[in-house]
C-alpha cells in the first residue's frame, strides 16, 4: 500500500488543486477555441442545466445508484467537473436498501429561482420529489414529496414573471397505462404542493411524435416554450412548442434531427440561455453500452423558433454538429473532466463512485492509510448472480476505448470469499480472486441476462499462492497483493493480470459490454461470499487509474 504521508500531503493541498481533473481518454477541448461532441462522454442521462449568473449546473438521472443526482459544475458548457450529489438516500427503505435497478430518480430538472437551487424528478412508483440548495455543491434538502402517486415522470417547473409557479410532466406507460401526453398544472408559489389540475398540452399518440416525453418549459419575451423529444430514444428528434399562455394552445416544430449526422436520437435536454446573450442546447445521445452521452448544440432563433445545430435546407430543424466554437467567457476557462482515476487517499469517496443501493458501512469505507476498503456481500442463499449484490462500488464508462488499471490486496477470512474488478450491466464480466483451500483462484466471471436471474459463470485462470498469511491464530487471513486490468475498445473488452505491475498477462475471453437497467455498463469493484456466519472478507483497493492503455 502507499505509504502514509501520502494521505496526509493530499490533504495539504488546496481543494482546486485536487478537484482540476484530466482525463487521458476523452477531453472536448480541442484547446482552440472550438469543442468536440460528447463534451461529457459518459453515461449522464436525461441531463438538464440551469444557469447563475456565468456558472452553469448540471444534473443527471441516477435511478437507483448512490449517492444519487450528480451536480456537475462549468463556466463554458464545454469543460464539466463533479462538484456534489443531490441526493444521499432514497426512500422508502425497503424498496432502496437493496437493488431496485432501473427505479428511483428518473430525468430530473435543475432550476435557479430567488437565490436558490431547485431539483425536481419523478419517481414512477412513488411520485414528484424535490430537493433544494443555496449551494448546488453543498448539502441538499432532504426529499419532499409534491405530488404523489404512479406514472409522473420528467417534470420540470417553471416560476412566472407573477411569482405563479408551473409544473411540466409526462407519464412512463409501464405504470400509468398511458404516455405520449405532455400536462401542465399549477403547484403553489413554492413549488411544494398541486393547486390545479393537470392539463393535456401536447398529444404524440398516433402521429410521428409517438412517446414525447422528457418535457422542459421556459419562458422567452412573453412566449411559453415546451421542449420534449419523441420518436423514441435511438431514433426520435427534438420538437419545440410555443405558446403565449402557458395552458395553450400551443404551436409546435421538430427543431433538431438526426439528418444525415452519425448522432442518433438526439434525446432530450436542455436549453441554455447564457450571461452573453448566447443561446445553446444540451442533449444526450443513446450510446448502447456506454449508455447516454451529453452533446452541446449551438441554438439560432428563426421567425422566433428555436434551430438547433446547424439548418442546412432552410426548414427550422437542425442536424448536430460534431465540432463547432465554444460558447462566451468573460475569460479563460481551465480544461477540466469528470474524475475517472482514483488514488484514494482521501478520507471521502471520489465523487464518481456510486452503489448500488442505499449505502450501508458494512459495504465499505475509506481508510486513513490511502486506499479504500470494500468488504464482502454475503449473497442470499438463492445466489444466481450479482444483480442482488448492493455493495458493487462502481463509475460510469469514460470513453469508447480505454484501459483501466486497479491494484488490490485482498484478505480472505474464509472460504470462497471472492474480490476483484468488474464490468458490470444487464450482461456482466469480472476478473477475481476466490479463496479455495489455502490458495487463491484467478476467474473470469461472467453472466449473460443477470437481470432474468441467469446463473454466473466461473472460468479457472490460474492457481495462485497467497502473498501473505496472519501469523496470529485469531480471526486469521489469508491475503494476496494483485493488479487487474480492464481494456476497453468498441464496446469489447477483455481482462488481464500481473503479480508485480509490470509485466501483464491477458486472460480471460472477450466480452462485449451491455448496458444495465436504464443505464450505461459500468465499471469498478465487486465482492462477496456466500457464508452467512463468517467473517467478512475484504479489498483494500490501492488506486484505480484510466489511462489510454
Amino acid at each position: 500500500m502507499k505509504r502514509k504521508h501520502l494521505l496526509l500531503m493530499m490533504l495539504a493541498l488546496p481543494m482546486a488543486a485536487l478537484a482540476q481533473y484530466k482525463s487521458q481518454v476523452w477531453s472536448p477541448d480541442n484547446g482552440n477555441g472550438t469543442y468536440t461532441n460528447p463534451v461529457i462522454n459518459a453515461d449522464y442521462s436525461d441531463p438538464d442545466v440551469c444557469v447563475a449568473g456565468e456558472d452553469y449546473y448540471l444534473t443527471a438521472s441516477s435511478f437507483n445508484c448512490i449517492p444519487g443526482l450528480p451536480i456537475l459544475h462549468s463556466k463554458d458548457l464545454v469543460n464539466w467537473e463533479i462538484v456534489g450529489h443531490a441526493v444521499k438516500e432514497l426512500e422508502p427503505k425497503q424498496e432502496f436498501d437493496r437493488p431496485s435497478h432501473g427505479n428511483g430518480i428518473w430525468a430530473p430538472s435543475i432550476r435557479y429561482h430567488n437565490g436558490e437551487f431547485y431539483i425536481y424528478w419523478g419517481d414512477p412508483d412513488y411520485g414528484v420529489f424535490m430537493v433544494k440548495a443555496k449551494d448546488p455543491a453543498g448539502e441538499w434538502s432532504k426529499p419532499l414529496c409534491v405530488i404523489p402517486g404512479k406514472g409522473l415522470i420528467d417534470t420540470t417547473p417553471l416560476w412566472d414573471d407573477d411569482g405563479r409557479c408551473y409544473l411540466v410532466n409526462a407519464y412512463a406507460n409501464s405504470r400509468s397505462r398511458f404516455a405520449s401526453v405532455i400536462v401542465i398544472r399549477e403547484l403553489s408559489a413554492d413549488g411544494t404542493k398541486p393547486i390545479g389540475n393537470p392539463v393535456i398540452i401536447y398529444d404524440g399518440n398516433g402521429t410521428e411524435s409517438r412517446t414525447c416525453e422528457g418535457p422542459k418549459i421556459y419562458k422567452r419575451d412573453g412566449w411559453y416554450w415546451v421542449m420534449f423529444p419523441a420518436g423514441g430514444v435511438p431514433t426520435g428528434f427534438q420538437v419545440a412548442m410555443r405558446s403565449k399562455n402557458p395552458f395553450g394552445p400551443y404551436e409546435s416544430k421538430v427543431v433538431l434531427a438526426q439528418g444525415k449526422t452519425k448522432i442518433n436520437g438526439p434525446h432530450q435536454g436542455a436549453w441554455v440561455h447564457t450571461k452573453f446573450g448566447e443561446d445553446w442546447f444540451l442533449h444526450f445521445q443513446d450510446k448502447e453500452a456506454y449508455g447516454r452521452v451529453v452533446h452541446l448544440q449551438p441554438v439560432t432563433w428563426k421567425d422566433n423558433w428555436p434551430v438547433m445545430g446547424i439548418d442546412k435546407d432552410g426548414d427550422y430543424c437542425g442536424e448536430p454538429v460534431t465540432t463547432y466554437r465554444k460558447p462566451k467567457t468573460s475569460g479563460k476557462v481551465q480544461v477540466v473532466n469528470p474524475a475517472e482515476s482514483d488514488e484514494f487517499s482521501d478520507t471521502r469517496l471520489g465523487l464518481q463512485w456510486q452503489w448500488h443501493a442505499n449505502y450501508n458501512e458494512t459495504f465499505g469505507m475509506p481508510t486513513a492509510f490511502g486506499s479504500y476498503r470494500v468488504y464482502t456481500h454475503k449473497v442470499s442463499e438463492k445466489f444466481q448472480n450479482l444483480w442482488e449484490v448492493p455493495n458493487l462500488l462502481l463509475q460510469k464508462t469514460p470513453a469508447d476505448k480505454f484501459t483501466a488499471t486497479t491494484k488490490i490486496r485482498f484478505t480472505s477470512k474464509d472460504q470462497n470469499q471472492t474480490g476483484g474488478l468488474l464490468m458490470m450491466g444487464l450482461d456482466y464480466s469480472g476478473l477475481v480472486v476466490k479463496r479455495v483451500g489455502n490458495d487463491f483462484q484467478l476467474l473470469q466471471i461472467s453472466c449473460k441476462s443477470a437481470d432474468k436471474g441467469k446463473p454466473q459463470t466461473e472460468q479457472l485462470i490460474a492457481t495462485l499462492k497467497p502473498t501473505a498469511v496472519d501469523q496470529i491464530d485469531y480471526q486469521p487471513g489469508t491475503h494476496i497483493d494483485i493488479y487487474m486490468r480492464m481494456s476497453v475498445n468498441d464496446g469489447k473488452m477483455h481482462f488481464s493480470y500481473s503479480l508485480d505491475g509490470k509485466k501483464y498477462t491477458k486472460c480471460g475471453t472477450e466480452f462485449t459490454m451491455r448496458e444495465g437497467k436504464w443505464i450505461g455498463a459500468k465499471i469498478g469493484f465487486v465482492a462477496y461470499e456466500p457464508g452467512q456466519k463468517t467473517n467478512r472478507g475484504w479489498i483494500d483497493a490501492d488506486w484505480f487509474r484510466v489511462t489510454r492503455k
